[in-house]
């Protein structure tokens, strides 16, 4: 269970520190959305 937390939190500060806002995470989750419905609505 340490582990998981460690590493959760250790991808939590990576995550932040690479955006260095909210909205940054808020862009970098929309595009990754945007990419899965592409890519979804290619494959149909």
């Amino acid at each position: 269970m340490r582990k998981i937390l460690t590493c959760a939190a250790l991808a939590g500060a990576i995550l932040v520190s690479a955006c260095n806002t909210v909205e940054g995470v808020g862009r970098d989750v929309s595009s990754a959305g945007d990419t899965v419905a592409k890519t979804a609505d290619d494959s149909k």
